[in-house]
Formats: structure tokens, sequence, C-alpha cells
């Protein structure tokens, strides 16, 4: 089944126009790496996948989210999570940490004194902090917890309202060495349970090899599209970035280094 699908799509942002002649389906049970520059085009894109932008109108063009051309947001908000790091700075450093997830089944950045909710609630809350190995944490104050922590929670707030499809927009950006590799393992969890997955990154490396489908993005268009092996090589990703790389391969990574 088809989750996402658009044809022939120019979306602009502003006076400018950030994707051309766009085409790509996604498809439920499949994880793919959107991968690109920055002024590729990811953000972009990002608000199409979540309903947030449409294209221009033409007779060509169509854009369906799970089969529809007309949607809800708060529909789309509960199939489809998204984690960005920005939004981190939502919350107060008091706030408790798993009121930070349960807040999010009333799509709020933090829990107010009026917010009451049932036990299934913070029964889902719960599954959803167990499942990024947070939960044994969530009565901590939030801005006690180190940066790949208070990730984690983010990941749990998605989660939280078991979305058909889980976004994640850069997950280890601003994370040390160490944070950053215990959140890829938690998600690699994720990964492994068949989920409809969209990891968007900049970085190659970090592309876990519980995905096979990658897509490059270049200048607002699709720049590639296919399997991880035969789209990451030295001359695809050196056009991308426009410098000289030499791609190697162990366990499924990709490592890129200048030549």
């Amino acid at each position: 089944m088809t989750f996402f699908e658009i044809r022939c799509a120019t979306v602009w942002r502003g006076d400018t126009v950030a994707l051309k002649d766009f085409s790509l389906e996604l498809r439920s049970g499949e994880s793919i790496a959107v991968l690109g520059p920055n002024g590729s085009g990811k953000s972009t894109f990002l608000k199409l996948l979540t309903g947030e932008v449409r294209p221009e109108a033409k007779c060509e063009t169509h854009c369906r989210l799970f089969g529809e051309e007309q949607w809800s947001l708060e529909e789309l908000r509960h199939r489809i999570g998204v984690v960005m790091p920005e939004e981190v700075a939502r919350f107060v450093d008091g706030e408790v940490a798993g009121d930070t997830v349960l807040s999010s089944l009333r799509g709020a950045y933090g829990r107010t004194r009026d917010m009451r909710f049932s036990k299934v609630d913070k029964q889902r809350a719960l599954e959803a902090m167990e499942m990024m190995g947070v939960a044994a944490i969530r009565h901590r104050a939030f801005g006690e917890l180190s940066s790949g922590e208070r990730r984690r929670f983010l990941v749990a707030r998605a989660l939280v309202h078991q979305p058909e499809v889980l976004v994640l927009d850069e997950p280890s950006t601003a994370l040390d060495f160490a944070a950053s590799l215990h959140l890829i393992v938690t998600l690699r969890q994720l990964l492994r349970e068949d989920r409809t997955l969209v990891w968007v990154t900049h970085h190659p490396g970090e592309i876990p090899p519980e995905i096979d489908r990658v897509v490059l993005l270049k200048d607002g268009r699709i720049f590639a599209d296919g399997r991880k092996r035969d789209i990451l090589t030295n001359k695809a990703l050196g056009q991308l970035y426009e410098v000289n790389l030499k791609v190697s391969w162990s366990g499924g990574w990709c490592d890129v280094r200048f030549l």
C-alpha cells in the first residue's frame, strides 16, 4: 500500500521554487533514508509529507497522503509521527520528562494543571517510553537530562500516538558521539519491527543497515532513488556534494571520506 504519492509537482516557498518536477512514491512497511546537502529541498519534502504545504495546482500534478488528496492536519498528526531536534526548545527545564510524552496526547508541548489523563493514556505513554529506553527516568526534570535522553523522549512523544509512519528529521543533530550511538541503537530496534520510517539526514554514515532504500535530493529535484548500495557510490555522492569522495562499506554501514 502506498501512503505517500506525488507526481510532477512544483512547490514554492515564498518566491522561491523549493521542489521542481518532483515525483516520489513511498510504501507502507518500507523504511527509507532521504539524503541531501543543505538547500536540497529536504525541509520542504518533510512539509509535503506532513501535509503542511501543497504543490502548485497543475493538471498533471497530484499529491496523495494515505490515498487522499484532501486531508485533515489533525488526522495526519496522529497518523504520521514527526521528530525534529528543535522541539527540545519548546519544553521548560522544570517539565517532568514523562509529561513531555503525555502532553503529546493533547497536542501540547508540556502539561498544564487542567490536563487529565486516563489509565489508558498513561499506559500508552509508558509503553512509548519503555520502547525508547527512558521509562526509568520519566520522573526526572526534562532540563536535567542529557541531550541524548531528551531526544529519546521526543521519539517516545511521537510514538505515543501509535502512528502509521514515523519521520525522523536529522535525528542525531547536536548530539555528542556517545549520545548519537545510543539513539541509533534504539532506533534500529524500531526498524527491526517493520515500521514505516522516513529518516532524513545529510550524513550517509548514519543510515542504519536496516534501511535499504535511499532517495537523494539536490537543488529541489530527485537526484537518485534506489537500493542503498546502488545509490551511495563514489560518483553519485561526489556529484551530490560536489567534492571527491571515497565510499566504503562495513556491516551494512556506509563510510564516506574525502579523497
